[in-house]
């Protein structure tokens, strides 16, 4: 080989494999029109072959700027394939494949990909839990994604008038529900999702959560809480720590500043929300649950 050419070739090896093409949007083969007209037919795609061709495909319009595409057409076309059952095992390991791919990647500047991969991914990750698709390492490796990339938001941004919804951590909490429902995951894995709700029942910074935050952190709590795998030890310690004021000296404190005023009010209605959601539930577990609720929210509100 010469040096010229040895030279050529450890630029390629140094350099990696070259990008993939940006996905399209609409999908190859569409207009907008067309993609906009999936609604007004209820997402009917007679072709078996079709509509799984084109479920992926869509997923090239994740972040789309229009609220109508990414959240009217993408989402909802996804979800209802989904639940009707009209989707191959095959599909969805694709479906999950890449999803999970972005969820792991970098974000736009915009906030959609990620909370709508998110989204999406509850749904695929529900689909698994009514007829197991996932290998084990598969669904594993999705329960560390999902409390990862919870733990990783920081953009608070809910419905915006123009845009639509961005909702980070609405959308994630949904992925981790989906997920401490599935009778395969585990303790462990169990824990390691609430480890990550946990971390976002206080917003980074002085953010008041108010796009119903709290209820869907609440919502993917009870529910796994309900499945009665998680000791009562650790559920004790959880609840201990969201009542700690740190790091405010007390919670008295929290009236000296945004952020604490923040940490108050965001506590506050996620406790709220977990007392609620678990007495409507009803039952023993939940009456059981409520009451670790009530008594962290007398330790905030007490000062």
């Amino acid at each position: 080989m010469t040096i010229t050419l040895y030279l050529l070739a450890s630029s390629v090896l140094l350099a990696g494999p070259p990008p993939r093409p940006a996905a399209r949007c609409p999908p190859a083969g569409m207009s907008r029109a067309a993609l906009l007209q999936l609604k007004d037919a209820k997402f009917v795609v007679a072709s078996a072959e079709e509509r799984n061709r084109l479920a992926p495909a869509l997923l090239s319009c994740l972040d789309d700027p229009d609220s109508a595409v990414r959240d009217g057409v993408v989402f909802e076309a996804i979800s209802t394939w989904l639940r009707g059952k009209q989707l191959t095992a095959e599909t969805i390991v694709e479906l999950e494949a890449s999803l999970h791919s972005t969820l792991e990647g970098p974000r736009d500047d915009a906030g959609f990909r990620h909370p709508f991969a998110a989204l999406i991914l509850s749904e695929v990750a529900r689909a698994d839990r009514m007829e197991p698709v996932f290998s084990d390492s598969t669904r594993e490796a999705l329960v560390e994604l999902a409390a990862s990339s919870l733990m990783r938001v920081d953009d608070y941004r809910g419905f915006d008038p123009k845009d639509g919804w961005r909702h980070g951590v609405a959308h994630g909490s949904d992925l981790v529900l989906q997920l401490g429902l599935n009778p395969k995951v585990g303790a462990d894995g169990l824990k390691r999702l609430m480890d990550a709700i946990a971390t976002q029942v206080v917003a980074k910074g002085a953010h008041a959560y108010t796009s119903g935050e709290p209820e869907r952190l609440a919502r993917a709590l009870v529910f796994t809480h309900r499945r009665g795998v998680i000791d009562p030890a650790y559920w004790d310690g959880w609840f201990a720590a969201v009542a700690r004021p740190k790091p405010l000296t007390g919670w008295g404190a929290a009236f000296r500043s945004l952020d604490g005023l923040a940490k108050r009010h965001n506590t506050i209605a996620f406790l709220h929300a977990v007392a609620h959601t678990a007495r409507a539930a009803g039952g023993e577990v939940s009456g059981t649950l409520a009451a670790l609720a009530d008594r962290a929210l007398a330790q905030v509100m007490g000062g």
